[in-house]
């Protein structure tokens, strides 16, 4: 092996043996705080939507699609609608970490922590507006909605949340269910029976871009109740928002619909599990900034996803998002490696300023190893030189056992850098051998 080498490897062993305590030290730090923050999110969450071919099942799916790109599988959760979207969210027997809770929604989870408990949920934001699509078929235009008694009316599939949203309604115009002959239709069999004439009426919440609705807009014969108190429901309901249908913004070419219809609207949120993690939070919101962000029917673009109108607590992280953004490091980095180091960041300052104190050892004790294995033939040499002055034994004995000293001294492997400790050591050896061959 070259002496090069050679030297380079001694280094580079005395070195590991020195900073191995301090190296498996940090690692076990690492390795701890590691275990105890989980900075890695699942890789699977599940997420509650809606029935089949509504919009929360198409949004849904594009939930699915953003999160795959960072390595999260979303599992999709059919449910009748919001309502029961939150009671699997509160029930803790449920795996479901993630839903779409309609405005209005938090009477319902206020009264069943009274009677079961639940676990504690926390929004994510407001993602968009959905308005109370009532459409009919009628000769007349209705005016409102005490116009509605007598009628077959399709109040909306139970756990939709539509059912306690026209209650409410119908309530505040004193209005007696019993006056109505309620159904309790899933959406798409109501529609069909809106068409086939075997009912007068379908009340539904929607988003305004879904294609039932779309088609429903430019059905001939189907009506579309205004609601020119819109203003005044706001008022009344804090959940609620007068919004306005543009005139022509179903379709242009045929002036759909042929005036601004006012309507009022809930605002849909976002909710998850308090304990869900931080990171998926982060990543949904993000998410949700792509999904919603541009204009639609009867927003502009920008105004969701908001931390505005939720009736939950805003998630810790969906705050810090809404106030300064994504993370920095996650603009320039892969999203596993940005978000280790959010997470990890100040178990590792801590570390470090644990560390920097105790790695100030390793030089002194490096040096010491180095310098102990020539020092200790000095020991040797003296004893050499003091039984030289003593007599104790005859030169020639005292130059054999000398030779034999500076055998083993030519085999002390150092570093290049205490080179001149060995050649000192030669040194001192060459003086006493110049004493004995005097006395000799």
């Amino acid at each position: 092996m070259p002496r090069l080498l050679r030297d380079t490897l001694i280094s580079f062993r005395d070195l590991l043996a020195t900073a191995g305590p301090l190296l498996l030290l940090t690692l076990a730090l690492l390795v701890g705080a590691y275990l105890v923050l989980k900075p890695q999110p699942p890789k699977h969450v599940v997420l509650a939507t809606g029935s089949d071919q509504s919009s929360y099942a198409e949004l849904g799916a594009r939930y699915a699609a953003e999160l795959k790109r960072n390595g999260i599988r979303v599992t999709l959760l059919p449910t009748l609608g919001s309502l029961e979207n939150l009671r699997d969210l509160r029930d803790p027997k449920q795996r479901v970490d993630f839903g779409f809770v309609k405005g209005g929604s938090s009477a319902a989870a206020r009264v069943a922590d009274e009677e079961h408990g639940g676990v504690p949920l926390v929004s994510l934001g407001s993602l968009f507006y959905e308005p109370l699509w009532i459409f009919y078929r009628a000769p007349e235009p209705l005016a409102d909605l005490g116009a509605l008694r007598g009628l077959r009316v399709n109040l909306g599939a139970r756990g939709s949340g539509t059912p306690g949203l026209m209650r409410k309604l119908l309530e505040a115009n004193g209005i007696d269910r019993d006056s109505l002959r309620a159904t309790y239709l899933d959406l798409t069999p109501a529609v069909v029976a809106l068409l086939g004439g075997e009912t007068d009426l379908v009340a539904f919440t929607s988003a305004p871009e879904a294609a039932m609705v779309q088609m429903l807009l430019q059905t001939p014969g189907v009506r579309l109740l205004e609601f020119p108190q819109a203003e005044a429901y706001a008022r009344r309901f804090p959940f609620l928002s007068a919004v306005v249908l543009p005139r022509g913004v179903a379709d242009l070419a045929h002036d759909v619909p042929p005036h601004d219809v006012p309507l009022i609207a809930t605002t849909t949120s976002l909710l998850a599990r308090a304990d869900t993690h931080p990171a998926l939070v982060q990543l949904f919101v993000q998410a949700a900034a792509r999904i919603h962000g541009g204009a639609g029917w009867i927003v502009p673009a920008g105004r969701f996803p908001s931390p505005q109108s939720t009736e939950f607590p805003l998630a810790p992280e969906a705050e810090r998002y809404y106030r300064s953004g994504p993370p920095l490091l996650q603009r320039y980095l892969p999203f596993w490696l940005a978000n280790l180091i959010d997470r990890m960041w100040v178990a590792l300052f801590s570390i470090v300023a644990v560390l920097i104190p105790l790695s100030r050892v390793v030089p002194p004790v490096y040096r010491f190893r180095i310098r102990s294995r020539i020092f200790r033939w000095y020991r040797q040499l003296r004893q050499i030189e003091d039984r030289l002055g003593r007599a104790e034994a005859p030169p020639a004995q005292l130059l054999g056992e000398l030779d034999r000293l500076e055998a083993k001294a030519r085999g002390i492997a150092v570093p290049l850098s205490h080179t001149d400790e060995l050649y000192e050591l030669r040194s001192h050896i060459a003086l006493v051998r110049a004493r004995l061959q005097q006395n000799s």
